[in-house]
């Protein structure tokens, strides 16, 4: 043991304190067999003089090594390794075969392959962005919003507000939030009705695990966001994709696969179709409806930026006309305030609303109660509404600058349809100019240039990318497009 103590090398002026070092470096010995079960160890004297530390240093690291289990002391005899552990194997440790040379990196169990989950993630930290359509942070309540917090967060009742809560969410924005989308989107719901998020995604999430099976078939459009394909493939679902045009999905192709095969969910963004933008007609909205009661399948209504309409009223969504209980709608105030505010929302059937609280219980428990009570009252007090009455002639200016420039400097080489809502612009590339590397070459030029990864694109890929023109001012618009213009 005292050949053994020379192994010990202790450094006084490391962080780890230096009993913790002798503890560590024992166990080591212990684990790879030098010192096996039954070992007498030093006196804790005598170890504390071959390493010239303090006995009591000794003394705690002996102590700490017996509460885990891996010392014996036995009075009047002297402290051991623990006999009941295992003998190790009688290869030395520098004999075995190394089957892993950086656990830290890889993992000595086999993982299950999961193409469906390699997706890109967007860090922007550019100055300058086209990004994939989201909102100016620099115009969102953020004062208010800070204000309501903190309000929250010193109430008298601490416990309510920061304890464990409802798994459904907060009840006072449930009810704030029934009564606002009732006002704004003709829902006809009550606080039973609503299941607060921290998002779409979370939303989708949800939906996909409590309400599909593998091998269930999910209807999407032919064009659509690559995260909601995602969450269906991890539910075990198969996908079909309906043709999508200037009028959203084709719901005479849609009819023509329920009377072939059974779906069960109906993936859709009537409002703005994803990533075209475009809105889905009146008669295909009743026929998704008719549809649905007729085939018995789910109508997921993702309705990500109802807030931005410029031309007129923004289009009712198909909950608002749902007499069946037949349709799951899902928003959110990531685009109507920040990506980074982690609020959003499912309505539909009472029962429904239940089910999905279930299973959010056992993945999050609960969403942030503060946060969600700030937003109760942001809501209550008419700021948000106020806000998303500015945001939406800023950004319809926006709108209208940016697709002048696009026709101004780049008309030979894009098209678009200026879009009626929404916080981005689909614009057809010329065939000749390689995305990637126009991305590439924009972000050497301090420039994000969405480039279409959140995209999912069946069949002919249209040459087309998502360019969100929202988040960036008339300056910093001009520049993007004129730099754009010289990179090609």
């Amino acid at each position: 043991m005292r050949a053994l103590a020379s192994l010990i090398v202790l450094d006084k002026y490391a962080a780890q304190p230096v009993y913790l070092q002798i503890a560590d470096q024992l166990l080591v010995l212990i684990k790879n067999g030098t010192i096996g079960p039954g070992y007498r160890l030093l006196s804790s004297r005598s170890l504390a003089i071959a390493l010239a530390v303090h006995r009591k240093t000794v003394v705690r690291a002996y102590e700490d090594l017996t509460a885990q289990g891996w010392l014996q002391s036995v009075r009047g005899h002297g402290t051991y390794v623990n006999r009941q552990l295992p003998i190790p194997d009688s290869q030395s440790f520098s004999e075995r075969p190394v089957l892993n040379a950086d656990p830290n990196k890889k993992a000595g169990f086999a993982l299950a392959p999961a193409e469906h989950l390699q997706r890109t993630v967007i860090k922007i930290d550019t100055a300058y962005h086209l990004d994939d359509g989201y909102p100016d942070l620099r115009l969102a309540p953020l004062q208010e919003l800070s204000r309501a917090f903190q309000t929250q967060l010193r109430s008298n009742h601490a416990f309510g507000r920061l304890g464990y809560g409802d798994p459904q969410g907060s009840i006072r924005l449930r009810e704030v939030l029934s009564d606002y989308l009732n006002e704004t989107r003709g829902l006809k719901t009550t606080a039973g009705n609503i299941l607060i998020t921290r998002g779409t995604i979370m939303g989708l999430y949800l939906a996909s695990t409590a309400l599909l099976k593998p091998g269930d078939t999910v209807a999407v459009g032919a064009s659509g966001w690559k995260a909601a394909d995602t969450n269906f493939l991890q539910a075990g679902a198969k996908l079909v994709r309906i043709p999508v045009d200037e009028h959203g999905i084709l719901t005479e192709r849609l009819e023509e696969i329920c009377a072939q095969q059974t779906l069960r969910m109906v993936y859709v963004t009537s409002h703005h179709h994803y990533p075209t933008t475009v809105a889905l007609r009146a008669d295909r909205r009743l026929a998704l409806l008719r549809l649905s009661e007729k085939y018995r399948f789910i109508i997921f209504e993702d309705d990500y930026d109802y807030d931005f309409h410029y031309l007129n009223k923004p289009l009712m969504p198909l909950a608002s006309a749902d007499h069946a209980g037949m349709v799951l709608y899902c928003g959110s105030f990531n685009k109507s305030i920040a990506p980074g505010i982690r609020v959003g929302y499912l309505a539909g059937s009472e029962n429904v609303i239940a089910s999905l609280s279930l299973l959010r219980r056992i993945i999050d428990r609960q969403g942030d109660v503060v946060l969600e009570n700030a937003m109760a009252e942001l809501l209550q007090l008419g700021i948000i509404q106020r806000h998303l009455r500015k945001a939406i002639r800023t950004y319809r200016e926006r709108r209208d600058l940016f697709c002048n420039l696009l026709t101004r400097h780049l008309e030979d080489k894009v098209s678009f349809m200026i879009p009626e809502g929404g916080l981005a612009v689909w614009t057809v590339f010329d065939p000749a100019i390689d995305l990637k590397k126009l991305a590439a070459s924009a972000l050497k030029n301090d420039i994000f240039l969405n480039d279409g990864s959140g995209q999912s694109i069946s069949g002919a890929k249209a040459h087309a990318l998502r360019l969100g023109f929202a988040s960036s001012n008339a300056e910093e618009l001009e520049h993007i497009v004129t730099t754009l213009r010289k990179i090609i």
